[in-house]
């Protein structure tokens, strides 16, 4: 038996039992696994607002002397191309290093510092995403490492130029729901209970319930006069 052959009988036999002599990053996810929570709605009307609160940082905070600010030319091309290419309806954005090479005609190295900046900077996060390979592969590792899932966002800093500009967010509709059903509650809750307690808790200026109070109280007065 040569060692060749022995090296392939002991990674046949641990492709058996699934395992894997890929590389595959740390804190890395199954693909699927974690996409759900990651993933937003991105509003088109704030992707240019927050583009121009960006590209601002970026020069605010450029230090004398130096080519380029914390995110770089090449970190705010890689976020213009990313809002580019955003789902606008779920948020979906998962390119490859090799595509945003292509694209922005950058080399590797350029794009992965540039997308650090971008989440260090807190206007991108991500996590690392792994895949199953099919059996109808052949033996070997089985799984390998894919592109990440990203989420773009907008620091509070930078929410506060685009807030200036187009206006404050609309609130999700989660929660407007939410909102719309504690306000039905509460007015059942209070159509129940006695017209002093209803007053006392509906009205919040002082002087006003105890007024309305006494009224409450007349007006019971004379329904229990005229029975």
């Amino acid at each position: 038996m040569t060692a060749r052959s022995l090296h392939e009988i002991i990674g046949g036999k641990a492709s058996q039992h699934g395992l894997s002599r890929n590389r595959v990053r740390r804190d890395s996810r199954p693909k699927g696994s974690c996409e759900a929570r990651l993933w937003r709605p991105v509003s088109k009307r704030q992707m240019g607002p927050a583009m121009i609160a960006a590209e601002g940082y970026d020069r605010q905070h450029k230090q004398h002397g130096k080519r380029n600010g914390p995110l770089g030319h090449v970190g705010l091309e890689v976020l213009r191309a990313l809002y580019r290419i955003v789902c606008h309806r779920s948020g979906r954005l998962e390119p490859s290093i090799d595509y945003l090479m292509g694209k922005l005609r950058r080399s590797r190295d350029a794009i992965v510092r540039a997308l650090k900046a971008l989440k260090d900077h807190g206007f991108l996060d991500w996590v690392r995403r792994t895949e199953r390979i099919p059996e109808a592969e052949g033996a070997g590792p089985r799984i390998r490492q894919i592109s990440n899932a990203y989420r773009l966002c907008i620091p509070a800093f930078a929410r506060v130029i685009v807030e200036r500009i187009i206006g404050p967010a609309p609130m999700p509709a989660d929660v407007v729901q939410h909102l719309e059903q504690h306000h039905t509650e509460q007015a059942e809750m209070v159509a129940e209970l006695p017209l002093r307690e209803a007053v006392v808790v509906s009205v919040h200026n002082e002087a006003l319930a105890a007024a309305l109070a006494r009224l409450a109280d007349a007006l019971e007065e004379n329904e229990r006069e005229s029975a």
